[in-house]
């Protein structure tokens, strides 16, 4: 079992440039990142993104979009460096 996290400390991750993820999410293999733009980027400041694998049902071939957290993943202590 790996340690859990609240999203304070999962943000301080994702700020360490790893992938998170919850326990209490319904698909499995879903993580969230935090892209920084560079000069190459279309968007000019950081932002969440969710990456959905190939196989998800929202998204059979998979996919990356932008992420907003909810309430209960702001309160959720069941996160997770992937």
């Amino acid at each position: 079992m790996p340690p859990y996290l609240n999203f304070g400390e999962a943000l301080e991750e994702l700020k360490a440039g790893k992938k998170l993820q919850r326990s209490g999410w319904n698909g499995k293999g879903m993580w969230i990142g935090l892209q920084t733009p560079d000069d190459n980027s279309l968007m000019t400041l950081p932002y969440l993104f969710i990456e959905y694998p190939a196989g998800h049902p929202a998204y059979p071939s998979g996919s990356i979009v932008p992420w907003l957290a909810s309430q209960t993943d702001l309160l959720s202590e069941d996160w997770s460096v992937v």
